[in-house]
């Protein structure tokens, strides 16, 4: 599992970070992927001391080194979100390290498409406990902390194939409709301490992850202009996303731009969903 952690000082009462703002600590995971990757820079461009954290050693260190060599102050933290003590030890090194977290967003996605009648046990548990507890114990570990400082926001990547019906993901839109359920209850819960959880749930974005899975018939086109024999829509907009699409909608809802935006849903894919 991937995970991201961004370290943001701050001293006002905002629940995020603003153009200007001294800002706090921001934990991300999945840091090593495109989006994460993109969710680091732009988060880091606005002043946050990133702490980047994935389970993937060397392609975690790959990207703090490209981060830092655009003068971004970037950390890296090698760990398994799927794992609570990871996440608990890793938590608690940096806010001793950094101070208190006031952002986390939770990054780390795995993708195993196949049809739901051929899914093995493996692929079905991993992509639960990558997609969904993975941001459980992340939300958990520093929910519980934010709350006792009535401060913070919590952000998860979720996917436009939570609320629409996909063929061959039946593992992948299973977690991330748990992850919005997931994120919105947090969000409920954790309202009363004035701390926001919202989900940016992108659809066909140009990452490794995406194209590993396109084949030659089922490339960049077919996604574009649809499958009618798969019940797909093609995308509106005619262009798949770009992870700093994704990683621009983050900053927007831990800005305080969106002070009064929680439990929301804020869909990225250009209209292929319809909305639904």
């Amino acid at each position: 599992m991937k995970m991201i952690i961004i370290t943001i000082m701050d001293e006002s009462p905002k629940n995020g970070p603003e153009r200007g703002a001294s800002l706090g600590v921001a934990l991300v995971t999945g840091a090593a992927g495109g989006i994460g990757v993109a969710i680091c820079r732009v988060l880091a461009a606005h002043g946050m001391r990133v702490a980047a954290l994935d389970r993937d050693e060397s392609a975690l260190h790959q990207a703090a080194r490209q981060l830092r060599a655009e003068q971004r102050e970037v950390t890296p933290y090698v760990a398994d979100v799927s794992s609570p003590r990871d996440v608990e030890h890793v938590v608690d090194e940096i806010e001793r390290g950094g101070g208190p977290i006031s952002v986390a967003v939770s990054a780390a996605g795995i993708l195993r498409p196949g049809p739901a009648l051929d899914l093995s046990d493996e692929d079905w548990q991993a992509s639960i406990h990558t997609n969904l507890s993975g941001a459980f114990f992340l939300f958990r570990s520093v929910g519980k902390r934010m709350q006792a400082r009535r401060q913070g926001n919590l952000v998860a990547i979720g996917s436009n194939a939570a609320t629409v019906a996909r063929t061959n993901l039946a593992a992948y839109a299973a977690s991330k409709a748990g992850l919005l359920a997931l994120t919105r209850c947090f969000g409920l819960e954790l309202a009363h301490a004035g701390i926001r959880c919202n989900v940016v749930s992108p659809g066909s974005t140009n990452t490794e992850m995406q194209r590993a899975y396109w084949t030659e018939a089922q490339g960049e086109r077919e996604i574009l202009a649809g499958n009618p024999q798969a019940y797909r829509l093609g995308i509106p907009l005619q262009r798949l996303a770009a992870p700093e699409d994704v990683a621009a909608a983050v900053e927007f809802l831990v800005s305080d731009r969106a002070r009064h935006i929680t439990l929301h849903d804020l869909r990225v894919d250009g209209g292929a969903t319809l909305d639904a």
